[in-house]
């Protein structure tokens, strides 16, 4: 299971996204509820994370190295500032879809112990 793969978690068949981050209701091959999916914010927060750092020090890099007029900086950082994050956010929400599959996660549910049962039932 490539966990950077468009496709469905369950069967692997069809497409995951109907849009650009959109999830269908049902998947066309196997019918899995995309429903039981939730990543949240999640994706957002690692790409800014990750392409935050990747585009800070690379503009670093090119300032102390360099050091270009700041219409170079403009013409540089602003367009991959916006590329890298769009470019990485598909990914990493398909990334975050699979791995809650694999791991069965839900929101809100405690695995609970034989002894927090019995306790319950008394």
């Amino acid at each position: 299971m490539g966990i950077f793969s468009n496709r469905c978690p369950a069967c692997e068949q069809a497409s995951l996204f109907k849009g650009f981050l959109s999830l269908p209701e049902t998947c066309a091959a196997c019918n899995f509820k995309y429903s039981d999916i939730d990543t949240g914010d999640g994706p957002a927060v690692f790409v800014i994370m990750l392409a935050g750092l990747l585009v800070t020090g690379a503009a670093l890099y090119v300032e102390l190295r360099w050091q270009p007029a700041y219409i170079v900086h403009i013409a540089l950082w602003l367009p991959l500032g916006f590329a890298v994050p769009m470019l990485m956010l598909r990914p990493a929400k398909a990334w975050l879809i699979h791995s809650q599959y694999k791991h069965n996660a839900h929101e809100g549910r405690l695995h609970k112990t034989h002894e927090d049962r019995q306790d319950e039932d008394a």
